[in-house]
């Protein structure tokens, strides 16, 4: 593993760079309860790069994934996502600004029970004004092996199902960023494995930048770059051999 630092000449320019992220920092609550839970994050991610953020329960991934998504606001630092500066937009801009340039798959799929695995893809796109919703959602759900389940609601899907259309559902706008909070979670280790493998192969098919928050060390270890973090800070920072 090679060690990369702040200054390093490999660092990309602004215009190479999906993710930059200067003293990042969030606390919850106010006074003495208040809690820090990013305690002064500088993180760049190059476009196309799968960046693993690695860490037990507690050190902050999660939250650092929502603040990079534009889920949650940071309380102060500069955050620049995918061509937009974020540490400047309102809660309604930040909605805006994710819609169509982030993708975002969580360990407990989030899709509609009231909707067809079709519909859960279409909607997105339909609410962003997309005129072949329905085709292109017909067409993402094909390329993750679900052609033949368009109709069923998630009660009628088996878990490792239910995540290939929550995949579906964050790639089919081609967004240029990609999350995905711990996405083999709720899975066994067969099924985590299928995903995993399709949610590699579908984020090169588009070329987005892919952020995999996980615990797990071996799926870390299948990205470009490791970043472990630790009680709010980044512990470590370096490419996969």
């Amino acid at each position: 593993m090679s060690l990369c630092h702040p200054g390093c000449v490999t660092k990309p320019s602004d215009a190479q760079s999906a993710i930059i992220a200067r003293d990042l920092r969030l606390t919850l609550g106010d006074g003495p309860a208040a809690v820090e839970i990013l305690r002064g994050i500088d993180l760049t991610v190059p476009n196309g790069q799968i960046l693993a953020l690695l860490g037990p329960s507690g050190s902050g991934k999660s939250s650092l994934m929502a603040v990079l998504s534009g889920l949650e606001r940071a309380s102060s630092g500069s955050l620049h996502v995918a061509g937009q500066d974020f540490s400047t937009l309102s809660e309604d801009e930040l909605a805006q600004a994710r819609r169509g340039r982030i993708g975002i798959v969580l360990q407990a799929f989030h899709l509609l029970p009231t909707m067809s695995a079709r519909e859960n893809v279409a909607t997105p796109l339909e609410l962003a004004g997309e005129t072949d919703a329905w085709e292109r959602a017909g067409h993402e759900l094909d390329a993750v092996g679900l052609g033949h389940r368009l109709d069923h609601y998630p009660a009628q899907l088996s878990g490792g199902e239910q995540q290939r259309v929550a995949i579906a559902r964050a790639i089919a706008p081609q967004p240029a960023l990609i999350f995905a909070d711990e996405p083999t979670g709720n899975l066994d280790a067969a099924t985590g494995h299928d995903i995993v493998d399709l949610l590699f192969a579908r984020r090169k098919a588009s070329g987005a930048t892919l952020v995999i928050i996980t615990h797990d060390p071996a799926l870390a270890a299948q990205c470009d770059r490791i970043v472990t973090l630790a009680d709010g800070l980044i512990a470590s920072d370096g490419s996969v051999a």
